[in-house]
């Protein structure tokens, strides 16, 4: 049941944390020439020609610009790299075959590596954004520490507060060779993925698994085991994946967040009677990770020869 690297991970960069409460040692890796800039115009990301658009402080015109309104994300392959927020009702100029789009459309446009750089440079940002004024008292905040932190101008104050995320529980329950979908209103037409949700205060992840799979579908699970977890960027979800074992069989929609459910073999998932969540999503994952233990055909194998066969129709 391994589950290998997932989406919007490994970005292959080293944080070198110790460099953000150094201002200039930060200053010596901004005024590098090699160093370049991750823009970020509202939420989007800039993708040139299949690849991360990193690009020279000339092209951002941030020639009079400091790093402190910047965010410091480490170096890559020894270069430095920092992301910036634009501001602005059209995306800048003078970016030739540039584009800016959604981390979506990134993530089947790009590498693994570049789609996880890319958002870990815009939740920096969108986390920035959404944290310009203090918590405590309302004043500004001011970005320090390499853009980490957002401390608040008022001096007798001096509330800090830095990144969150936000943990949530996503559950493929299982029962002998049958597994549990649900569907929200939201979706499109038979579209059925894993249950899922927020981790409440004084709670456990497995404390969660049992709680939400119940809310949701009133069935009793036990023995939740964890394998992985994925960064889900829309907007800062930490999500943690678990398969679980049901102890019950009743579905009954009991708080609302579902408007279907259902108990699935393989045979059905083959038969495509429910359309699955995008491979680029641990629920994906989680589901591969059931269904592949007998033997047979994968599950993304399966998925990709009937997106192929779709495609030729069309």
């Amino acid at each position: 049941m391994t589950i290998t690297r997932l989406t919007f991970s490994g970005a292959g960069i080293e944080r070198m944390a110790e460099l953000r409460q150094l201002p200039e040692a930060l200053a010596a890796a901004f005024a590098e020439t090699e160093t370049r800039f991750l823009p970020v115009w509202q939420s989007r990301c800039l993708v040139r020609d299949g690849f991360v658009a990193d690009c020279r402080r000339e092209e951002l015109e941030l020639v009079a610009t400091g790093h402190e309104t910047m965010v410091f994300l480490g170096r890559r392959a020894g270069r430095a790299l920092f992301a910036v927020g634009l501001r602005g009702e059209a995306p800048p100029g003078g970016l030739p075959g540039a584009t800016f789009l959604g981390l979506r459309e990134i993530a089947s446009q790009v590498s693994e590596p570049d789609a996880a750089l890319l958002a870990y440079a815009r939740a920096m940002i969108l986390w920035q954004e959404r944290h310009r004024h203090c918590g405590v008292c309302g004043a500004p905040n001011q970005p320090a520490e390499g853009g980490f932190v957002m401390a608040c101008s008022d001096e007798s104050c001096a509330q800090r507060c830095f990144p969150r995320i936000d943990p949530a529980v996503i559950v493929l329950v299982h029962r002998g060779e049958q597994c549990l979908l649900g569907r929200q209103a939201s979706w499109a037409e038979g579209r059925f993925s894993t249950i899922a949700g927020f981790v409440e205060p004084g709670e456990t992840l497995e404390e969660a698994v049992i709680r939400e799979v119940r809310e949701e579908t009133d069935i009793v699970v036990a023995d939740a085991v964890y394998l992985a977890s994925q960064p889900w960027p829309f907007p800062s979800a930490l999500m943690l994946g678990f398969h679980a074992e049901a102890r019950s069989s009743d579905i009954r929609l009991n708080d609302g967040e579902l408007i279907e459910a259902r108990w699935l073999s393989r045979a059905d998932i083959i038969a495509g009677r429910v359309s699955l969540p995008p491979p680029i999503s641990i629920a994906f994952r989680l589901i591969e990770s059931w269904f592949d233990q007998v033997p047979g055909p994968g599950l993304a194998s399966l998925v990709a020869d009937r997106a192929g066969a779709e495609s030729r129709r069309a």
